[in-house]
């Protein structure tokens, strides 16, 4: 088992999160105080700046429960924990609740995806897995109010439990994780595919045969509670996917999402358009997270491919065709990616000046994308 580097870890969230805060502070005040003025900006709305899009949502169902269809579409576990964690702490802290959530998953995360990195090409490739993954340009998402945070924990832990052969809690874990995200369902196929290389430890006592099957039947059972309380909510059991329309996403053939993001770039967008650079940023995300998983699928575990290869499939096969851009949020949803992120990592060590790039390239979009997120602009 390798050596965590806790204290370094510890650092590199640390110096993320006050890097976030910084950018908070002065996008906020630099956008909203007036000109040539000492008069100060609103401090309430400067606290509450990430209080937006899917956060304000979030925070909202934790405070008041599901009010309407359309919240179904938003999971379960993030906003309940925040809840609990809120009726301790009082009326005011929602908000601060999910912060705080969001933000201890990804300091978690962190300790976990370092051995996973770790065990599969060693502590350099480790260490620069994380690095990417705080500094990626829609990392603002892991400080935010979101449950992105909290999906990567869980289903991370899944990862690492299978390869120490704890089906209990790949299971557990893997309940979790499907009562965050409906792609939670998903890790039912590595933890096939993990299974069946452990299998003659498995089956080499009938004892050890009914602790490995058995739990894989705790992920559906996540996905499957959710269902029934869809169904007792609206009638409705898939709910929380039908009522996607509202976000103009549609089940349509993988393709169909890039082919229209390319001809809207190269034939129906302007130059310097709005729609144009979310294209570009959206497209890049979609393609780039696309080639590593190619690139990896001899690099790192199997199981880890198969995982990047179905969340890219789920986010593929659920376009929002009626947009302009048709691969919107994908920037954001890569970020589940994880292993990814580690091939990326292998990349860069073959190639230093690729590294050079990213760390001037992910920083200042993530700055960026921070300041708009603050200032209630569109992100992804």
């Amino acid at each position: 088992m390798k050596r965590t580097p806790y204290r370094e870890i510890l650092w590199l969230f640390i110096i993320t999160r006050l890097l976030l805060v910084i950018v908070t502070y002065f996008g906020y005040i630099l956008f909203t105080a007036a000109n040539y003025t000492s008069t100060p900006v609103n401090v309430a709305g400067l606290l509450t700046s990430w209080n937006h899009w899917d956060a304000a949502n979030y925070v909202r169902i934790a405070q008041y429960g599901y009010q309407s269809r359309f919240d179904l579409a938003f999971f379960p576990l993030f906003p309940l924990m925040i809840s609990l964690i809120a009726h301790v702490l009082g009326s005011w802290s929602y908000l601060l609740a999910g912060t705080l959530i969001s933000n201890g998953a990804l300091l978690a995360a962190l300790f976990v995806i370092y051995q996973l990195a770790a065990d599969v090409a060693g502590d350099e490739v480790a260490h620069r897995t994380l690095l990417y993954l705080c500094i990626f340009p829609t990392a603002l998402f892991f400080f935010a109010a979101y449950n992105e945070s909290l999906f990567i924990l869980l289903t991370a832990g899944a990862f690492l439990a299978m390869r120490r052969q704890r089906w209990w809690l790949v299971g557990i874990l893997g309940f979790f994780a499907a009562l965050t995200r409906a792609a939670g369902v998903l890790l039912v196929v590595p933890y096939l595919y993990e299974l069946w290389l452990a299998r003659e430890s498995v089956i080499a006592r009938l004892r050890n045969l009914a602790t490995g099957l058995l739990p894989i039947l705790l992920i559906p059972l996540g996905t499957a509670l959710y269902c029934f309380y869809c169904w007792k909510l609206t009638g409705d059991p898939i709910a929380f996917a039908t009522v996607q329309y509202r976000w103009s996403r549609h089940l349509a053939w993988p393709w169909q999402g890039i082919w229209q993001a390319l001809f809207e770039l190269f034939w129906n967008q302007p130059f310097g358009s709005f729609f144009e650079a979310h294209i570009v940023l959206d497209l890049s995300a979609t393609l780039g997270f696309i080639a590593l998983a190619a690139f990896g699928w001899r690099k790192v575990r199997t199981s880890y491919t198969l995982w990047t290869a179905l969340l890219i499939l789920m986010m593929l096969l659920s376009p929002s065709l009626d947009q302009h851009d048709s691969l919107i949020s994908n920037q954001r949803l890569v970020l589940e990616m994880f292993p990814a992120f580690i091939t990326l990592s292998m990349l860069t060590i073959r190639h230093p000046r690729l590294h050079q790039t990213l760390l001037l390239l992910f920083p200042t979009l993530l700055a960026t994308l921070s300041v708009l997120f603050v200032m209630y602009k569109w992100v992804v």
